[in-house]
C-alpha cells in the first residue's frame, strides 16, 4: 500500500479515521502533560498511575455492570486519585523515599487489578468479556462516542494546563520560589498529578495500562532534545504524540495481527531515538561532531603555537621547519592536516614540499594566543 493509499484511507475510511482521531487525541494530551512529568523527573509516576488504574476499571464494571467508556474512565480515574493520596500520605508519614513508594503502589494496585480481572473472567456472566483488553489496549475498537469522550476529558485537562500554566512552570523549575510567593504548591502538585491521571484514563482503551507510561514519557523526552523552552517543548511533545498515534493507526491497518497500541509505542520510540541522535542541541550525532571539531581546532592551534615556539629560536619568526620535526614536537594527531588547515586560513605556507613556516598573519595569531600564558609565567 502506497503513502497515497494510506492518506486516502485516513480521510475516507471511517474506522481508520476514528482510530486515528482517538490516538491523536491521546498523543496530544499525554504529550502536553507528560512534558511536566519528564521535567520533574517523575517518569515512574506515569507508570504507577497507569497500572493503578486497572483495579478501578474492574471495580467500576462490578458496581455498574456497564462497559461504557465514561463509566470505566471514571473508575480508573478514582483508582488513580486513590493511588496519589496513598503515595502522598505514605511518603509524608514514613521514611520511605518516593521512588520506593511508587514501586509499592504500582505493584499492589496492578496485582489487585489482575486478581479482579481473573475473577471476572471465571465468572459465567459473559458481559465482562473484553475487560482484559485494558491491559494492552485495543484501539481498533474505538467508536465515535469513545473519541468524543476522550476529547472531552482531554480538553478539560488541557484547559487546566492553560489556566495554571505559570503555576505548573514554577512547580517544574523552582518549587521553593513558588512557595515563597505564597502559592499553595502542594495543591498545585496534586492538581498536576490528577491531570496525569486524566491522561492515563483516556489512553487505557487505546494502548492499555502496560504501555500507557510510554505515551506519557516518550513524547516529552523526545521534545526535550530539541528545545530548552517549555512552551515549545509542550507543543513539540503534543505534535510527536499525535504523529505517533496517527502513524500507529495507519501502520496497524496494513496487516492483520498488528495491535494498534504496541505499534503506536514503537512509533513514538522511533521518534525518541531519532531525537536522541539528530537533535541539534542535545543529539548524539551533533555532540560527536562538535567534539570532533573542537579536538581538530585544538590540534591545529597546538601546531600553530609549536611552529612559532620553534621559530622563536631563530632570528626570523617565519623560519621554515620540517614536518617531521613538527610531528615530533606536536605528538599524536595528524599534523599535516592541521598544517593544511592553517594554510587555508592564511596562517602557514609550505616550503620545498616538506617544510612549513608561518606567515606574518600566522605570527601575529600565535603571539596573540601565547600572550596570556606568557603574562601568567611572569
Amino acid at each position: 500500500m502506497s503513502l497515497l493509499d494510506l492518506l486516502t484511507s485516513l480521510l475516507f475510511d471511517h474506522t481508520i479515521r476514528t482510530v486515528a482521531l482517538g490516538t491523536a487525541t491521546l498523543g496530544i494530551v499525554s504529550g502536553v502533560l507528560g512534558s511536566f512529568a519528564v521535567l520533574r523527573k517523575q517518569s515512574l509516576l506515569g507508570d504507577a498511575l497507569s497500572h493503578a488504574a486497572l483495579p478501578g476499571v474492574a471495580i467500576a464494571y462490578m458496581l455498574t455492570g456497564s462497559k461504557s467508556p465514561a463509566v470505566l474512565m471514571l473508575g480508573a480515574g478514582a483508582a488513580g486519585v486513590l493511588a496519589i493520596l496513598l503515595l502522598i500520605n505514605i511518603t509524608r508519614q514514613t521514611r520511605l523515599k518516593e521512588d520506593s513508594v511508587l514501586g509499592i503502589v504500582l505493584s499492589v494496585f496492578f496485582g489487585f487489578g489482575l486478581l479482579l480481572l481473573t475473577f471476572l473472567q471465571r465468572n459465567p456472566d459473559a458481559r465482562q468479556a473484553g475487560l482484559n483488553t485494558f491491559l494492552f489496549g485495543q484501539a481498533a475498537t474505538l467508536l465515535t462516542r469513545d473519541v468524543i469522550t476522550m476529547a472531552i476529558f482531554g480538553g478539560l485537562a488541557l484547559l487546566f494546563v492553560v489556566v495554571f500554566w505559570k503555576e505548573f512552570k514554577l512547580l517544574s523549575f523552582d518549587r521553593e520560589f513558588g512557595a515563597s510567593l505564597g502559592l499553595p504548591m502542594p495543591r498545585i502538585d496534586m492538581l498536576l498529578t490528577t491531570l496525569l491521571v486524566v491522561a492515563v484514563v483516556i489512553g487505557l482503551q487505546a494502548v492499555g495500562v502496560v504501555l500507557m507510561s510510554a505515551m506519557l514519557v516518550a513524547p516529552g523526552a523526545a521534545a526535550r532534545q530539541w528545545t530548552n523552552h517549555l512552551g515549545r517543548m509542550t507543543l513539540l511533545s503534543a505534535l510527536f504524540g499525535a504523529l505517533a498515534g496517527v502513524a500507529g493507526a495507519l501502520l496497524s491497518s496494513l496487516g492483520t495481527g498488528l495491535s494498534t497500541g504496541p505499534v503506536i509505542v514503537l512509533c513514538i520510540s522511533v521518534i525518541v531515538l531519532f531525537s536522541l541522535v539528530m537533535a541539534p542541541n542535545r543529539g548524539l550525532l551533533w555532540n560527536y561532531l562538535r567534539q570532533w571539531r573542537n579536538r581538530r581546532r585544538l590540534r591545529t592551534e597546538a601546531v600553530l603555537e609549536n611552529i612559532y615556539l620553534m621559530s622563536s629560536q631563530h632570528d626570523d619568526p617565519s623560519h621554515p621547519h620540517a614536518i617531521t620535526a613538527l610531528e615530533a614536537v606536536s605528538g599524536a594527531g595528524n599534523v599535516r592536516r592541521s598544517l593544511e588547515e592553517l594554510q587555508r586560513r592564511g596562517l602557514a605556507v609550505p616550503y620545498d614540499g616538506n617544510k612549513w613556516a608561518l606567515t606574518a598573519e600566522g605570527v601575529r595569531a600565535a603571539q596573540t594566543r601565547l600572550q596570556p600564558a606568557q603574562k601568567d609565567e611572569k
